[in-house]
């Protein structure tokens, strides 16, 4: 199987690491002890894909202040402790890993997460190694997901150009930044967003269910 790109770039958190229904889970307690109360669909909506400084100036912005500190560090720890507990692999995401990495293809991580957040991810779920100092993350750009800086800064640091990109994601604003970034976009539907938000973001994104079928779009994609 060949593959016709130069860069493989993917995201972390439900792509690499089935972590998204985790973080969820955990938001909709937290916001619940803010007293902003929210179904798992509307966390979803409003901020799978995005950092987490943008998901903070929200609930700010709702709050009319800051988080109280204490409910900060209440829910720093149970995160942690979700994670550590709980975090595994997405399913079939080491086989593409390994089939990309036989083929000799570059492959990086680039998340809204922060760079501790993806680091810790990738060694629990024992997928650092596939990466090195590959990673990249939001907390480094003026703008985050959906714009396209992180992707586009990606790309540069690693020398390919953004056409010959191939980007996995599996958020609306994740999708909506590799595209604006002129890379081509997978969507991976296999996680918490429906497949008919990621096909309905349009402009040439392949959306796809499981991890096993990623090696054979990334081939024919490129034809």
């Amino acid at each position: 199987m060949t593959f016709p790109f130069g860069l493989v770039i993917f995201d972390c958190d439900g792509v690499l690491v089935d972590s998204e229904r985790l973080s969820i889970r955990v938001d909709a307690v937290y916001l619940e002890r803010l007293g902003w109360p929210m179904e798992e669909a509307e966390i979803i909506e409003r901020f799978v894909g995005r950092s987490d400084a943008d998901m903070r100036a929200v609930i700010e912005e709702y709050l009319g202040g800051p988080v109280p500190a204490e409910i900060d560090e209440e829910f720093d720890r149970l995160y942690r402790e979700t994670f550590e507990r709980e975090l595994v692999p997405v399913e079939g995401v080491g086989d593409v890993l390994d089939r990309l990495k036989v083929a000799g293809i570059p492959v990086c991580v680039a998340s809204s997460g922060s760079h501790a957040k993806i680091r810790r991810s990738l060694a629990l779920t024992e997928l650092a190694d596939y990466f090195g100092d590959r990673i990249f993350s939001a907390t480094d750009m003026a703008r985050g997901k959906p714009e396209p800086d992180l992707f586009l800064h990606a790309a540069r640091s690693l020398g390919a150009s953004p056409g010959e990109c191939a980007v996995i994601e599996d958020s609306v604003y994740g999708v909506e930044a590799a595209l604006a970034a002129g890379m081509q976009a997978f969507a991976f539907a296999g996680g918490v967003t429906p497949r008919d938000r990621l096909s309905g973001i349009g402009r040439g994104a392949v959306v796809f269910n499981r991890m096993a079928e990623l090696p054979a779009l990334l081939a024919v994609s490129g034809e």
